[in-house]
């Protein structure tokens, strides 16, 4: 006689596998490498420093105040 199956173990492991397949994918697709995130990162703060580099007057300094309560 055939040794019987817990048919939940069985359908919780089939979802189990799928899942992980899943999530293989989507990392391939998706993920970015520690590289590509550093790279990103130091962009992003070039475009920041040169944004903040452009502005006329710094919302911090007195100047830009004006001194005016509208």
């Amino acid at each position: 006689m055939a040794e019987p199956i817990n048919l939940n173990k069985a359908r919780k492991a089939r979802a189990k596998g799928e899942a992980q397949s899943a999530a293989a994918a989507n990392r391939a697709r998706f993920g970015r490498t520690k590289a590509e995130k550093a790279a990103e990162q130091l962009k992003r703060e070039a475009a920041r420093k040169l944004l903040d580099g452009a502005q006329l007057a710094h919302p911090s300094s007195p100047a830009s105040s004006g001194g005016e309560d509208r």
